[in-house]
């Protein structure tokens, strides 16, 4: 019997956080803090790149430790709970920072982004326990449909009633940039609400027992080392998130400087930017949506491997192109295989994954995605200052999508059951 009520609060929280994702980290606010807070974009481009590469590391850190505590305490209810609001609360305070505020800014920017991450660790670990398996795949992409369908509701809010409103709602003034900033205020509401529902409905799993804090911390160190020790039990696992750990740090560094490239090589504006975003959250969200079915056919890793070809395919486009029709193209390809590259990875987790373990190797699931994702966003600014152009940091992204293809070969899925 599926679980209704929480498979449907569990796609409302990605259809809640989804907004900062969309406003804050890739369209809105990372184009606003490169071109009126840092003090030129190039500038602006590298030091948002070492703020996404702080992220990364310090949730590849804490996300194995974190949901192997949630496993062993039963605290994957109030991790979520916590990291939701703590997420929301410094997204709300990046309203705050002006020009030239650049620590104070990228400080809120990487407490909201860890924490926006680390949710997911506990978010997703919902998903094996609510939905069966043959529906995993259709749920998971129903999942990320959803929250591209957020993301682009919020851009709509956003684009009407602060970025391109010539009367900018409560009187806020445009002058001063605050019509901008204050879509930071709008997100953190929209997270707040809608995923209000899963932190009210989805269940906390029971432990055996209930133990201190200091002892479940132990204990949970105590686990997590003995599956590293025993890692190689989880050898089709370990493929899988070794793969995926080269070809998600192509998709965090599109993510994060997307609009940063649209607007600095090919002049976008604040309006084209968010025209752009919607176009691709709807692109983004059909694919994921669609995909999702067709993952419970062929399975994940085929899913996987069929994305990767689209997405390369889309960034030697973004770096060649030569005017904004052919970036267009790019980017709407970018997003019909964005989505179903993320829906597919996470139900293929879930084929994976022992179920005593389920918010640990959720947790190597986020490691995998964050170890080495500083390295995309970094090269990507170092070889923009190197080359004082945009164009070749971009296409450092290619080479994180060609080798986690070729690593994904390795991986056998469990057959994927029928429809």
């Amino acid at each position: 019997m599926e679980k209704r009520k929480e498979i449907w609060s569990w796609c409302f929280y990605d259809f809640g956080n989804s907004a900062f994702t969309t406003l804050v980290i890739t369209f809105i606010y990372s184009t606003y803090f490169t071109k009126a807070i840092a003090e030129n974009e190039i500038d602006g481009t590298y030091l948002w790149s070492q703020a996404i590469a702080i992220t990364a590391v310090i949730v590849s850190l804490l996300s194995p430790i974190l949901g192997a505590i949630a496993d062993k305490g039963g605290y994957r209810k109030i991790f979520l709970t916590l990291t939701t609001y703590m997420s929301i609360g410094a997204t709300a305070l990046l309203f705050f920072p002006i020009k030239g505020q650049i620590l104070f800014a990228l400080i809120l920017v990487v407490i909201a982004n860890v924490n926006f991450e680390l949710g997911g660790v506990f978010y997703n670990a919902y998903l094996p326990e609510i939905v069966s398996r043959k529906k995993i795949g259709r749920i998971s992409g129903i999942g990320w449909g959803a929250g591209y369908l957020g993301g682009l509701l919020a851009m709509l809010v956003a684009m009407i009633g602060f970025v391109s409103a010539d009367d900018p709602w409560f009187g806020l003034k445009i002058e001063t940039g605050e019509h901008i900033r204050a879509t930071n205020i709008l997100v953190a509401v929209w997270f707040f609400i809608f995923t209000l529902p899963a932190i009210l409905y989805l269940k906390e799993k029971k432990v055996e027992s209930a133990n201190r804090i200091g002892i479940v911390v132990l204990n949970s160190i105590q686990a997590l080392k003995k599956t590293f020790q025993e890692i190689k039990i989880y050898k089709n696992t370990v493929r899988f998130l070794i793969s995926r750990l080269i070809y998600n740090d192509g998709l965090v560094t599109i993510f994060a400087f997307g609009a940063i490239y649209a607007s600095g090589t090919f002049g976008f504006t604040f309006n084209e930017i968010m025209i752009f975003g919607i176009v691709l959250n709807i692109a983004a969200g059909s694919g994921a949506f669609l995909m999702g079915y067709i993952d419970d056919v062929i399975g994940g890793k085929l899913t996987i491997q069929i994305s990767l070809i689209g997405l390369m395919i889309a960034v030697l486009l973004a770096v060649f192109a030569n005017s904004k029709l052919l970036f267009w193209v790019s980017g709407i390809i970018v997003g019909l295989f964005a989505g179903p590259n993320q829906s597919a990875s996470r139900s293929l987790m879930g084929r994976l994954t022992p179920p005593d373990k389920i918010n640990e190797f959720y947790g190597f699931f986020a490691f995998s995605g964050k170890l080495t994702s500083f390295l995309g966003p970094m090269l990507l600014g170092i070889f923009t200052k190197y080359f004082s152009s945009q164009r070749y940091g971009v296409a450092v992204v290619f080479i994180f999508f060609f080798v986690g293809f070729l690593l994904m070969r390795n991986v056998n899925e469990p057959d994927a059951d029928p429809i």
